[in-house]
């Protein structure tokens, strides 16, 4: 009988949520519960928590200055990691992981924002048995992450060579948004519009906005790594 988790999100916007996540949750009956860190933050106590979900957000994980709570952020990442918690970061949230393990966190080449293909590194990789080879993603990021030593680099893109990694098989740091629906798509859209600046790796407003053709695979594709990832012993 599968166990009921725990699940505790970061959230770091208001406008960059769990998109289909939430729905996983809720379809496994599995409890969850939110930090957000643009409210007031309070972190629990990791011992009444299973399973942590780090969400994006347009902010650099250097800016402690600007973003007071940075810092009590990643002590409490590290502590989650360092108890084997159960853990998926997302594009800041991946960032945030590597930057606590030690790794580098750097301006990436280009701006890659919109939906452009990667690639998986390693088909053997278990996590990934059955996934395409390639297949088009939601990006929006303008830093990268190193890999963090001992975790396995999943996979690439042309425009940046780190996209994801697992550590263990309890931390997963994925540089892209396969989590988002229509919905939160619009609202990232909408909120950072003033990024939406035309060029090789980004796509204009109109241009993500009106392209649903990905959204049903990513998400199937999310729900298969929580399954792996937070479902396996």
């Amino acid at each position: 009988m599968q166990n009921k988790l725990n699940i505790h999100c970061l959230q770091h916007v208001s406008f960059e949520d769990l998109g289909c996540i939430e729905n996983w949750i809720q379809d496994h009956g599995h409890s969850l519960s939110y930090t957000n860190l643009f409210d007031n933050p309070k972190f629990p106590d990791l011992d009444n928590i299973d399973a942590l979900i780090i969400l994006g957000g347009p902010m650099s994980v250097h800016e402690e200055s600007e973003f007071t709570w940075l810092k009590a952020e990643k002590e409490f990442i590290k502590s989650a990691i360092d108890q084997h918690k159960k853990i998926i970061g997302i594009c800041l949230g991946a960032q945030l992981i590597s930057n606590v393990l030690g790794g580098n966190i750097t301006s990436n080449p280009q701006n890659e924002i919109g939906w452009f293909p990667v690639s998986i590194v390693d088909s053997n990789v278990e996590m990934l048995k059955g996934f395409p080879k390639s297949f088009s993603v939601f990006h929006w990021h303008g830093e990268t992450f190193s890999i963090p030593e001992d975790a396995i680099r999943l996979m690439e893109s042309r425009a940046c060579v780190n996209q994801a990694f697992l550590l263990g098989n309890h931390v997963l740091g994925l540089q892209f948004h396969l989590e988002v629906t229509l919905e939160t798509m619009t609202k990232m859209a909408f909120h950072e519009q003033s990024e939406l600046v035309k060029d090789a790796y980004v796509q204009t407003y109109d241009e993500i906005v009106n392209n649903t053709t990905f959204l049903e695979d990513n998400n199937q594709m999310m729900f298969r790594l929580l399954d792996y990832l937070f479902d396996k012993e």
